[in-house]
């Protein structure tokens, strides 16, 4: 297993190439669950146009949630898998005001971060990634979500085992990557997947990493 030192200079090196690794948001975590749901299988730029559809058809949560399905669902059309999200979001409304008596998550800053992180989780739907996400961007926790990109990533660099799933990843991140660099380590990481370190073909002549990279000393042929 990778040891912090590797990960520290991982994330040097991807300070370098990126520039500074800030988050891209910070929005109340209500409405940072609900677009994280909406990015769940589709791109950024996708799942907020979904989410200013949504707000623009429902301007307040009760309306959101006493909507019909099917509308919900025509809202959220450009964000893909309508049909799934939909409901999703709306189960999770109700979920909440049923526990709280209100559309409300801001609470969630008052505690500690096992606590607000266990507390998202056992909302229905809400995966270790989801939680990360609004932990790291919403309430300024310590917390690296695992996406697609992460997950990539993370198992061509070696950091996780190949057979690692997101959920074991998630575990194996927190531990090895320092805390205060597990929100920029996450920014990085997803930049990284994104514009080199792609699903299809890694453009490993071109990464910054490519050198301390398993996958990219054999697909260079260094190895």
């Amino acid at each position: 297993m990778a040891d912090r030192r590797r990960v520290r200079a991982i994330h040097r090196r991807l300070e370098r190439s990126f520039g500074p690794l800030a988050p891209p948001r910070s929005s109340d975590p209500l409405e940072e669950l609900v677009l994280t749901v909406l990015s769940q299988h589709t791109s950024d730029v996708n799942a907020a146009r979904a989410f200013e559809q949504l707000r623009r058809r429902f301007p307040d949560w009760d309306a959101l949630a006493a909507a019909r399905t099917s509308d919900v669902a025509d809202s959220i059309r450009s964000g893909g898998l309508a049909n799934i999200k939909a409901p999703r979001i709306q189960g999770i409304l109700r979920e909440i005001h049923g526990r709280e008596g209100r559309y409300d998550l801001s609470f969630l800053a008052e505690m500690s971060d096992a606590d607000a992180r266990s507390y998202l989780s056992s909302l229905n739907g809400v995966g270790p990634k989801t939680a990360a996400i609004v932990l790291a961007f919403s309430l300024g926790r310590n917390a690296l979500a695992v996406d697609t990109h992460v997950h990539r990533v993370t198992r061509r660099l070696g950091l996780i085992p190949p057979e690692a799933t997101p959920e074991k990843a998630h575990r194996i991140l927190e531990d090895i990557v320092p805390p205060q660099l597990r929100v920029s380590m996450h920014v990085g990481l997803i930049r990284l997947g994104r514009e080199i370190c792609k699903a299809g073909r890694p453009r490993c002549e071109i990464c910054p990493l490519n050198d301390v990279c398993p996958t990219g000393r054999v697909n260079l042929g260094r190895e």
